[in-house]
């Protein structure tokens, strides 16, 4: 039988290459309902081609003018615009396997939703983990949910581990999360505050969105997925590492307690996780090319300078403070990196504005459920705008 699946964040670079996997194997996999912020022609095209039964928007402006469209064209595709339309869409009986690609904290309700449903869920939602953390696996582990990352170094570190869950406290010494040093890698860190949001955006090896993009310059995307790690495979904060490898083709690694070393390789293509991801524990043609090794040039590795990428150094503490800050963190990254993107907030004071709501935002109680994830995550952004405006200031 088909595997049904619901793409959240369908018209992103994560959803349109999981789109572009599914229509290689037809036989396999049949699109039943998809998600997106507020590209409605993209979406059209969308549903045109693959005829999922439904389709959200973000917003109810955008929902109107989806409809519509699909109305004008003859397509069968139901928008749904209820304020929990994307919980249902996670969360349907008919669903077997769920792509949580939404960008942001934003993607947690519904990722949340697929997890308390049972689903086999796809995971390329960083903050699901960075804002959700101990919550979001209680939910994964009470309700049977089969949890597969997406994003290339944690799809590479699972591909690494051995199967056996239980047996990775005895036999793993650490994971060494690979990282292509962005677009800055080489620049001196003083002409940082010159860099304008085009540069920033311009990844040397993926094409990706604007704000994980950005990201990748500051090396936050590595400081989230350093904190995704420690509650996808239950590691210690100091057994997780990160090291500059530019070239990304080794996409992470696994060192054991006898000093050997596991990697996985690939080419730069997203669509590898993601097949693997819909496929597991099956191997299906993704569309990527194969390595040539005869043709591959040297590979390289770097460490991780503390100076030039300051943020990511926030995932070590973070991690050990209270539970909590790394919701706040995220919360942080997100408005600084808006505010970057419109202008507002030079490059270099990212890390300025994330550093500043950390210190400053007194935590309460560890958050129990959503409900208090998404209250702290709106507070820590009221410190946040504060500390853009002082900052922008400056």
């Amino acid at each position: 039988m088909k595997q049904r699946l619901t793409i959240l964040g369908s018209t992103g670079s994560i959803g349109t290459s999981t789109l572009d996997v599914v229509a290689r194997h037809p036989q396999d996999y049949e699109v039943f309902a998809l998600s997106a912020a507020t590209q409605v022609d993209a979406m059209l095209a969308q549903c045109a081609q693959f005829q999922p039964r439904f389709a959200v928007m973000a917003s109810p402006e955008h929902g109107r003018a989806l409809a519509e469209k699909i109305q004008a064209n003859g397509l069968a595709t139901q928008v749904l615009q209820s304020p929990d339309a994307l919980d249902r869409i996670a969360a349907h009986e008919e669903v077997d396997a769920v792509m949580g690609a939404i960008v942001g904290a934003a993607g947690l309700g519904p990722c949340l939703a697929a997890a308390r449903a049972g689903k086999r869920l796809l995971l390329a939602n960083k903050e699901a983990l960075v804002v959700g953390g101990a919550l979001f696996m209680d939910t994964v582990k009470r309700h049977g949910a089969t949890l597969l990352p997406i994003d290339s170094e944690h799809s590479a570190i699972f591909q690494c581990l051995p199967e056996d869950r239980g047996s990775w406290a005895t036999r793993v010494d650490s994971i060494l999360l690979t990282a292509s040093g962005g677009p800055f890698r080489q620049r001196d860190p003083a002409s940082l505050s010159q860099i304008t949001p085009e540069q920033a955006c311009a990844h040397p090896n993926f094409s990706m969105g604007r704000k994980i993009s950005v990201d990748s310059a500051t090396m936050m995307n590595k400081a989230l997925e350093v904190i995704e790690a420690r509650w996808l495979f239950d590691m210690a904060p100091e057994q997780i590492k990160v090291v500059i490898h530019p070239q990304q083709i080794v996409h992470s690694m696994v060192q054991f307690k006898d000093a050997s070393v596991l990697a996985q390789l690939g080419t730069p293509d997203m669509r590898v996780p993601i097949a693997c991801g819909l496929a597991w524990p099956e191997r299906i043609v993704s569309g990527a090319a194969m390595l040539d090794f005869s043709k591959l040039a040297a590979l390289t590795f770097e460490e991780a300078d503390a100076q030039r990428f300051p943020g990511l150094h926030l995932s070590w503490q973070a991690l050990r403070a209270t539970e909590g800050t790394t919701t706040v963190l995220n919360a942080a990254n997100e408005v600084a990196v808006d505010a970057f993107l419109n202008r507002r907030l030079s490059f270099d004071r990212i890390h300025a504005v994330n550093l500043e709501t950390l210190e400053k935002m007194p935590l309460p109680r560890a958050p129990g459920s959503l409900e208090d994830l998404l209250a702290l995550d709106a507070q820590a952004r009221v410190f946040a705008r504060v500390a853009v405006e002082r900052w922008a200031l400056a």
